[in-house]
């Protein structure tokens, strides 16, 4: 059966009020990132899914057990976490500024230095951009285009795997992995340029079908709007 993906974004916390790259890092949800997921909460609290999921860090499950906590139609257990979901690497750059990090890839990448990622990505493509951002850390530990498609395509197999039965899901994850899987799964992506970077706790739903396939229909909306 085909299930269908509610793929929330985890609340705001305090490196994204504090313009810092997160990546692999974890801090808490701000009082504004909780109230703002009481929203999304509310709008979903009527919407029964089969089960519930999050990625491994500590943003996207205190986020999860929200939703749980909220939903009134939904018999969910054990939140099962998913490290293939878990947000993007960005190496040495993690906990630096965001504005930094972009200055340095753009002066990697041999263009013009500006502090506006989708500028970046719409001038040499989100698969350049990823080699580009690996060199640009002194490291070089940030995420490949590679290592994140493998990565990306190893959870959608867990995730096929996972809610194998179920026909709707809510799943927990952060705002440049799921912009990556817009990218590419998306139908409204042209697959290289750079697409709206998701908001905190907006809702992007796919459909995920029994060979695996997987296709995002619904990208960055507010829960009421779904």
């Amino acid at each position: 059966m085909k299930t269908e993906i509610y793929l929330v974004r985890h609340g705001e916390t305090l490196f994204n009020r504090l313009n810092k790259v997160q990546g692999w890092c974890d801090t808490p949800l701000t009082i504004k990132g909780i109230d703002d997921l009481k929203k999304t909460a509310d709008a979903l609290s009527q919407i029964h899914f089969d089960n519930m999921y999050s990625s491994d860090l500590k943003r996207a499950i205190d986020t999860v057990h929200l939703m749980k906590d909220v939903n009134q139609v939904s018999n969910i257990g054990k939140i099962k976490k998913l490290p293939e979901f878990r947000e993007v690497f960005y190496g040495s750059f993690e906990g630096g500024s965001i504005d930094d990090i972009w200055l340095g890839v753009s002066k990697a990448a041999g263009i013009p230095a500006t502090t506006d990622v989708k500028k970046i990505i719409d001038t040499i493509g989100i698969y350049k951009f990823r080699e580009v951002t690996k060199k640009a850390d002194p490291l070089h530990l940030a995420e490949s285009t590679e290592e994140l498609e493998t990565r990306m395509c190893r959870a959608i197999k867990v995730l096929r795997k996972e809610t194998s039965g179920e026909g709707r899901v809510l799943l927990v994850s952060h705002g440049d992995f799921i912009k990556t899987l817009g990218i590419k799964y998306w139908k409204e992506s042209d697959g290289l340029h750079d697409i709206t970077f998701p908001d905190n706790g907006s809702v992007s739903r796919g459909i995920l079908d029994e060979e695996g396939n997987f296709e995002i229909v619904d990208y960055n909306c507010k829960a009421e709007d779904l």
